[in-house]
């Protein structure tokens, strides 16, 4: 019998939903990802996607896929330590090794199970030691890591949450533990915050781990395939490529949208996660058309630089003509363009209209980000043209207008 307290909470969420429903994103994809896709029968610009490179349609990464199914068929149906190995999963372990200067890779089919995994494998086998473990996470971490961090016992680890990107702060903090005598410390953060677009200071949380005896946790999901001179993250970008502990990653992002996720560092850390990571233990394997796409998306990256390169100017076109337009944005070099808005139901209309000119944008508001930060989040990749992005910018600004968003 439910309880009359949760008919109550269900009621409430309900009737919620239904006053919101005129601003849900009830856009449904009728083709396939690209610079345009046809939406509920209307071809419109699509620029909320995470296909930075343009491989999501690619037609090698299509006939990679295709490829692999021929060879290994639609599943595996089973996990990895029975009978869900094949030589295109180790291959592709090898080559994201390869790829992030790393030492040894594993396989997730999904970023989100590689960071839930990560954190109670390791600390729960301190489980019996007369001591506990402490976490340091950036406020604004992605909500993997969070889940992650929730799967934690309570008697086992502190948690405790720093400011964005505050180093001052963090290290503060860690001197204030330095006589608890902790187990295992970890520093914790994304690479690319992703909604904001904003990079992390990886140096110096290097350096604060090295000071301090800790382990870097480092999820580039955002960073990986899109930031460095060869995409190989946002290590790469800010030039401590190789230096991270332990790296956690996507391959649903730049290397072809599809699903999976990755750890990848020291080889004895790997392995041990092998055999204490339940996700990765209990989960069917990635498919073996996405592994074997997944490898050519690398492969793409690694011998077709224009992609990269075209990435990043269309991403510094449209950041120096949409400010130029008197829009406000946060600052940097990322093909996430955020765009403040403040109003979460302006916010929403917004979206909605966007769309409505044949502009596909989504619009972001609490819970999602702060309240009074709601904004766009307009995502640039290497397939769009110059006429798109101006195109883009063009219906942006009539609706800002309209919405006195930005002023004439």
């Amino acid at each position: 019998m439910y309880s009359k307290e949760l008919l109550n909470l269900i009621s409430s969420e309900i009737t919620l939903l239904k006053d919101q429903k005129k601003y849900k994103n009830e856009s449904v994809l009728e083709s396939p990802q690209g610079a345009k896709v046809l939406v509920n029968g209307k071809k419109v610009l699509m620029f909320a996607s995470n296909n930075y490179l343009g491989l999501a349609n690619h037609p090698d990464i299509i006939q990679f896929a295709k490829e692999a199914m021929d060879l290994y068929g639609y599943g595996m149906s089973s996990v990895r330590f029975i009978s869900g190995t094949t030589k295109i999963h180790i291959a592709l372990e090898k080559k994201l090794s390869e790829f992030l200067q790393t030492e040894d890779t594993m396989l997730f089919n999904s970023c989100f199970a590689a960071n839930e995994a990560f954190f109670a494998s390791l600390i729960h086998q301190t489980e019996g030691q007369d001591k506990k473990s402490v976490i340091y996470s950036d406020e604004l971490n992605h909500a993997s890591i969070i889940d992650g961090l929730k799967l934690i016992k309570k008697d086992l680890v502190v948690k405790r949450i720093y400011p964005h990107s505050d180093l001052s702060v963090l290290e503060k903090m860690i001197q204030e533990d330095k006589n608890k005598n902790y187990f295992i410390k970890i520093i914790v953060s994304d690479g690319v915050f992703s909604m904001e677009g904003e990079l992390a200071k990886l140096p110096g949380l290097v350096k604060l781990a090295k000071d301090y005896d800790a382990l870097l946790f480092v999820d580039d999901s955002h960073g990986v395939g899109v930031c460095g001179l060869n995409g190989k993250g946002s290590p790469e970008e800010l030039g401590i490529l190789g230096q991270i502990d332990i790296l956690s990653g996507t391959l649903g992002k730049a290397f072809g949208g599809a699903s999976g996720g990755y750890l990848s560092g020291k080889k004895e850390l790997i392995e041990f996660l092998r055999q204490k990571s339940r996700p990765y233990i209990f989960s069917n394997s990635l498919p073996p058309m996405i592994a074997g796409a997944s490898i050519k998306a690398i492969d793409l990256l690694n011998n077709n630089p224009e992609l990269l390169k075209q990435s990043k100017e269309n991403t510094i076109y449209f950041r120096e003509q949409i400010k130029i337009r008197g829009f406000k944005i946060i600052e940097g070099n990322h093909p996430i363009v955020p765009i403040h808005i403040g109003r979460a139901d302006l916010a929403q209309k917004m979206q909605k209209e966007l769309l409505e000119k044949g502009l596909y944008v989504v619009g972001l508001w609490f819970p999602v980000v702060a309240e009074g930060q709601a904004r766009l989040r307009v995502q640039i990749s290497s397939v769009h043209t110059k006429e798109d992005i101006d195109k883009a910018i063009d219906i942006l600004t009539i609706i800002g207008k309209k919405l006195e968003v930005i002023k004439d």
